[in-house]
């Protein structure tokens, strides 16, 4: 009987993969779901993630603390009724004599500081707050396209694990079948089926926990976004793999250093900080203020308000009719001692401050240490995946000739499942590197403050909406597997 040759048994197996499981993937073209792009997606989470809603809301809360300072330095007016009774008994040489006042009184009272050092800086630690907080939701914005991007690409990495699983577990399956086949014409003994049965168990479990991979990637991605999805578009192998322009981690330092928008948030906490100090200190200084009154009342509630007791005894002269009362003028106030308590303000904002300088720093040593990683880190990336590709081609050729050695009785089964294992673990780090070149690049993007939505709109044009992870979780320009793989699905 003719058997196919080695080479052309492994990958037809990482093609038949596809209708091994009977999983979502096995639907026809007629009946597959519409794929979903990056931008989609990006966009419903704009529209629905409660993260970004809820830094939204914070947001336009801590811009309310600019009016709240400003009132302080603003007009105060304030209007008001009263009416009262009031009866008072006294005692004089000429007996016990009652006077009774009653009566209806209406004020108001207008103020406007002319000097307030403490209002003046605290207004100015809130406009500094104020653009603390814009600069926080606009990282909670830049935050969510990384999100976005983290979550999409976990779905197809997941997507094409399984199909490497998939291929694994049809691969382990043909030897299994192989090895019986060998046993039952006595060219091997019952050890090299149980050990084709036990590599076989293994690739079925690891799919098993692929397929739940993909279905937690999936869900991850409704949290984000509250939209399920049944299909990504996958991402092409032609995308471009780079080394980061420029490709000098001290001009990227340099740039996180003028557009990290969380070191930009941590400026606008110093100044905020300053500002407190200044505010503090300003509780020693005097106040002024100009003021103005005005009073209407009848002639017994406003001259009882306003004569005293004398007024009241009946020794000031009495009209009839109503009374109107005006004042205008300018108050001086002097703090002398508040029981050590503007000291004790002044010093706790002080430590303030310095807490607010330290942070700052920190995040400034981390923001550095971060995108020196993350550049090299992208490089990395870059020789991986020629690295990771150049392996899957050294992993088949070794597992052909591994295959070969099991036909003519130079190795044996163990050889060849752990010939297998390496190809498939190579597949998975191929994937792997591809992925995380991705996301290390927008990583590094999002430390020096230069993440947008434009680089999502990029990595769409690499998408393709008719990818097959099954068909496709391999370059197309591999020799010999892409005709097989496209015989077989076709």
């Amino acid at each position: 009987m003719l058997r196919p040759h080695p080479m052309n048994r492994l990958f037809l197996a990482l093609a038949l993969t596809a209708g091994f499981t009977g999983f979502a993937w096995g639907q026809t073209a007629a009946t597959s779901p519409v794929r979903i792009d990056l931008v989609s997606v990006y966009q419903a989470a704009l529209a629905n993630n409660a993260d970004l809603a809820a830094a939204r809301a914070q947001f336009q809360a801590t811009q309310e603390a600019v009016p709240q300072a400003r009132a302080g330095l603003l007009p105060q007016l304030g209007a008001g009724a009263e009416i009262a009774s009031t009866r008072t008994k006294v005692d004089t040489s000429a007996g016990e004599e009652q006077f009774t006042r009653s009566g209806m009184l209406y004020q108001a009272n207008l103020s406007q500081p002319l000097f307030n050092a403490e209002r003046w800086f605290q207004l100015q630690a809130a406009q500094a707050l104020s653009d603390q907080a814009r600069y926080e939701f606009a990282l909670a914005q830049q935050s969510l396209i990384q999100q976005t991007a983290d979550a999409y690409f976990s779905v197809l990495s997941s997507q094409d694990n399984l199909a490497a699983s998939r291929a694994e577990e049809s691969a382990f399956k043909r030897q299994l079948d192989q090895a019986n086949e060998r046993f039952e014409v006595g060219l091997s003994d019952r050890t090299d089926v149980l050990e084709a049965q036990a590599g076989f168990d293994t690739a079925r479990a690891n799919r098993m926990i692929a397929e739940r991979q993909v279905a937690d990637a999936f869900q991850a991605l409704y949290t984000l976004t509250d939209q399920e999805y049944v299909a990504l578009e996958g991402l092409e192998h032609g995308l471009p793999v780079l080394p980061p322009i420029p490709n000098d981690a001290s001009a990227w330092v340099e740039t996180a250093a003028q557009q990290n928008l969380n070191l930009l948030a941590a400026n606008e906490a110093v100044e905020a900080a300053e500002e407190t100090v200044r505010q503090r200190r300003a509780g020693h200084a005097p106040t002024v203020d100009a003021v103005a009154s005005y009073q209407r009342g009848d002639n017994d509630s406003l001259g009882f308000s306003n004569a005293g007791t004398t007024a009241s005894l009946g020794f000031v002269p009495r009209y009839d009719g109503e009374v109107e009362q005006a004042s205008i003028g300018v108050q001086l106030s002097i703090p002398l001692y508040r029981g050590g308590l503007t000291r004790s303000q002044t010093r706790e904002a002080f430590y303030l401050l310095d807490q607010a300088e330290q942070q700052r720093e920190s995040l400034r040593r981390q923001v550095v240490e971060n995108t020196r990683n993350l550049h090299r880190a992208v490089n990395t990336d870059v020789e991986q995946v020629q690295a990771r590709l150049q392996s899957i081609i050294s992993s088949r050729s070794a597992l052909e000739a591994t295959e070969i050695g099991y036909q003519v009785g130079t190795r044996n089964i163990v050889d060849v499942l752990d010939a297998q294992r390496r190809l498939y673990a190579a597949v998975r780090d191929y994937n792997d590197a591809r992925y995380s070149y991705i996301l290390d690049n927008l990583r590094l993007k999002q430390a020096a403050g230069t993440l947008n939505p434009e680089d999502l709109t990029n990595l769409s044009d690499f998408l393709d909406p008719d990818y097959n992870p099954d068909s496709d979780f391999l370059p197309d320009d591999l020799p010999r597997l892409d005709d097989s793989i496209r015989a077989t699905t076709n």
